[in-house]
């Protein structure tokens, strides 16, 4: 092999920062300004790191659901915690782990449930398309499942009919978590 895995990480990030330190170089560089998005393109960005622990694991598989329950301040934002689960795929792919689809899930309910309305619910209510739309798609190509609660979405007063494409309806997602968590899954909160 012709570097360890460990050592390869290294050499490809060192390989990013000299690549970050040549735009970084050039005035008015518009590389200058940009972030690394190398699974989720325009989300989730994420920065190279030097001399840092608790490397992805390449020989670990990802089982990792997140709980998204939190809203944005802004309607005309995308999900602040959307965001957070692509940047996650993002660090996984800058070390080269790829989670089979269906690995990483997103639990969604709460007042955060707005987030997977289609656009036409998301218009109907806000008076604008859905900023999360775009971002939800590329998570679910990226094999990112998206679930939400039932009872979220009768609270939020949400039909069937205006949910996203692709979006899993679950019973609750007090089950949905504790099953996954159950089968052995890593959850973070948000």
């Amino acid at each position: 092999m012709w570097l360890s895995t460990a050592r390869a990480r290294v050499f490809l990030w060192k390989r990013a920062g000299l690549g970050l330190a040549f735009a970084l170089a050039v005035p008015g560089s518009v590389m200058a300004q940009d972030a690394s998005h190398p699974v989720i393109p325009g989300y989730g960005a994420i920065m190279p790191a030097h001399d840092v622990a608790s490397l992805p694991d390449p020989s670990l598989r990802y089982h990792v659901a997140f709980e998204v329950t939190r809203a944005g301040t802004d309607d005309a934002q995308i999900n602040p915690a959307l965001d957070r689960v692509a940047r996650f795929v993002n660090l996984l792919g800058a070390s080269g782990v790829r989670p089979a689809p269906g690995d990483i899930v997103v639990v969604i309910h709460g007042p955060a449930t707005t987030a997977i309305l289609n656009d036409a619910g998301y218009q109907a209510r806000f008076h604008r398309a859905n900023p999360n739309t775009r971002l939800i798609e590329e998570l679910q190509r990226a094999g990112v499942a998206i679930h939400v609660c039932s009872y979220a979405l009768a609270n939020q007063k949400i039909e069937r009919n205006a949910v996203a494409k692709d979006v899993t309806i679950d019973l609750a997602a007090m089950v949905t978590l504790a099953n996954l968590q159950l089968k052995g899954w890593a959850v973070i909160p948000g």
